[in-house]
């Protein structure tokens, strides 16, 4: 099970890569701002297995990034922290550079909220 240990670099960017760099983590927190709240929104849109999201949902609570409410039990929703709603502006700038540099005229595009 992947688990989040923090970055002793003395880098910004380095520290933020430690708890970014993994792909399935933006992409989950993309789907918290689409609606995505419970542990089953995210398999369908993600594409991802149940194993691989439960460890990055662990790692993200871990990180400070997501809540899990309630925080024991079944049926929890997953909740972003101000520490991940003050990354929407790096993360729309992310779609808007994706948009325009990475997609063909006319090829289908998921829009960011």
């Amino acid at each position: 099970m992947k688990s989040y240990q923090p970055s002793r670099s003395p880098c910004p960017i380095g520290r933020a890569a430690r708890v970014l760099g993994d792909r399935w983590v933006i992409l989950i927190m993309r789907e918290v701002y689409l609606g995505a709240e419970r542990f089953e929104d995210f398999i369908e849109p993600l594409g991802i297995n149940r194993s691989a999201l439960t460890s990055r949902l662990k790692m993200m609570q871990e990180a400070g990034l997501l809540m899990r409410e309630p925080p024991e039990g079944k049926r929890a929703c997953y909740v972003l922290t101000e520490r991940a709603k003050a990354l929407s502006p790096v993360l729309k700038e992310m779609a808007i550079w994706g948009e325009t540099e990475l997609f063909a005229d006319g090829e289908k595009r998921k829009q960011w909220p």
